[in-house]
């Protein structure tokens, strides 16, 4: 960093490379020869008690020898193409998990679709690195996305509790999706499902997890028994009220 000024929509520090290190490729990370220096670009940061912040920097090309062509250099603080560091990116998708993308978006002075990109970014961050390897216990689950019966189905890791899969639907081929993209040598290694009783979701996981032992969700065992008992009753009264009547 040479310098920090103020200006009319923030604060703006400017940054200069290391000369000390050589350029890295943004594609493979690599160190590559210097090509060229583009126009300077602005990054949005974190805001600073409420002051909006912006990282000044004119990006390098570098001429790969292991990629066999030309890339703007690697920089640390952003992904690709983004226009927003990647410490903004952090916190903007955290505090999506507990307002709504617009409400963020006024907080933090940005467009709903930054808060969007963020979030997007914060989720392929966290796919890429996840760890499936530990993952024995597992629940399936289906919600309504919209009113009428438009269904998704999610997969969950009950030991760190954690969504693990989603996809539209909830028929045989909705679950099998799930195991296709787990892998076999993963699902291998699941030891007990707890599931819902709806049956193409009983019948994939009997199919695909065989070693796995199945539990039914007793949410679902009471919803049915409560059913059940509702049933019984409403037949018991219209019995009482035919003797009533017949009497």
């Amino acid at each position: 960093m040479i310098s920090v000024e103020k200006v009319t929509d923030g604060l703006e520090a400017k940054l200069m490379p290391d000369r000390r290190f050589a350029p890295r490729c943004g594609v493979c990370g690599e160190p590559a020869a210097y090509r060229d220096t583009r126009p300077l670009r602005r990054f949005r940061h974190v805001p600073l008690w409420g002051i909006a912040v912006w990282l000044i920097y004119r990006p390098r090309r570098v001429a790969c020898g292991r990629c066999g062509s030309v890339h703007a250099e690697a920089m640390p603080w952003v992904s690709g193409k983004r226009r927003f560091t990647r410490a903004l990116m952090v916190i903007l998708a955290t505090w999506a998990r507990i307002l709504t993308w617009q409400q963020v978006a006024t907080l933090f002075g940005c467009a709903w679709s930054t808060v969007a990109a963020a979030v997007g970014e914060a989720v392929a961050h966290g796919l890429a690195r996840r760890d499936l390897s530990g993952i024995t216990h597992s629940g399936i689950d289906e919600i309504s996305r919209q009113r009428g019966h438009v269904y998704v189905t999610n997969v969950y890791d009950l030991k760190d509790h954690r969504l693990l899969w989603s996809g539209e639907g909830r028929a045989r081929k909705s679950l099998a999706a799930f195991f296709d993209w787990f892998g076999e040598e993963c699902t291998a290694r699941i030891e007990g499902v707890c599931s819902d009783m709806w049956q193409p979701y009983i019948d994939t996981v009997k199919e695909r997890a065989p070693q796995a032992v199945l539990v039914l969700d007793k949410f679902h065992i009471v919803q049915h028994l409560m059913r059940a008992v509702d049933q019984v009753r409403r037949e018991e009264i219209r019995e009482k009220a035919r003797n009533i009547r017949s009497s």
